[in-house]
């Protein structure tokens, strides 16, 4: 005869599911969003942990080689950042200038925290949330067929570019939007979460070089005047 489930296999069960202690762990986590990347990042691995849940199911299976997917992933956000900015935000009637950053224009005593901050709450802790954790509760709720994907990538750009709201009003938005469903996308195609943070990094690392050294509206300008 099989043993019965212990009293920890059981709970971590229930976190995995969608009954009533499995939505109180979706809220939680959800809250820690609302008060930023790196509490839901730390939330979601708490759940992962407390859930039994594997590294896998989030996207974080060791890479084949950590080296090729660093540098991929930052030349790839970089370029991107780059692209968005010369091209998309223009076409979409976005101005030049990052309102919600210019201070950082030249100021290098803010570049250490801001720094810590894209590394911690933004590449880690908003990638283990909106992709990582959305893509694993969602999919299990929808299924991996082609449009319940297209539904989630589309649904997590869309709460990423909420998300940007406030701090960074409608340009922030729709920048946030793009880059989320672009990030939703690899992640929906790869299952790598790390290739998405180290391109999460270097989209917003080349986005504050450029506010610093003052050359948002040269690079605005490269295509489309």
């Amino acid at each position: 005869m099989s043993e019965a489930p212990s009293i920890d296999d059981r709970a971590a069960a229930e976190l995995r599911g969608f009954g009533t202690a499995g939505i109180v762990a979706i809220l939680v986590v959800l809250a820690g969003a609302l008060v930023g990347g790196w509490a839901a990042g730390a939330l979601v691995l708490f759940w992962a942990y407390r859930s039994r849940t594997p590294w896998r199911d989030l996207g974080l299976a060791r890479p084949r080689s950590w080296i090729l997917t660093a540098m991929s992933g930052l030349l790839f956000g970089g370029a991107l950042k780059l692209f968005t900015k010369s091209v998309v935000l223009p076409l979409l009637g976005v101005g030049p200038i990052n309102q919600a950053f210019h201070y950082l224009v030249g100021n290098t005593a803010a570049l250490p925290g801001l720094i810590f901050f894209i590394l911690v709450s933004a590449a880690v802790g908003e990638e283990l949330f909106y992709r990582g954790y959305l893509f694993e509760r969602l999919g299990r709720l929808w299924g991996p067929s082609v449009p319940a994907r297209v539904a989630i990538v589309t649904l997590s750009a869309i709460l990423f570019g909420l998300a940007h709201l406030s701090g960074q009003g409608r340009d922030g938005t729709v920048q946030a939007v793009i880059t989320g469903a672009v990030f939703g996308a690899i992640y929906a195609a790869t299952g790598q979460l790390w290739l998405v943070m180290f391109a999460h990094a270097g989209f917003d690392l080349t986005a504050v070089a450029i506010i610093y050294f003052d050359l948002e509206t040269r690079v605005a300008h490269w295509f489309i005047h």
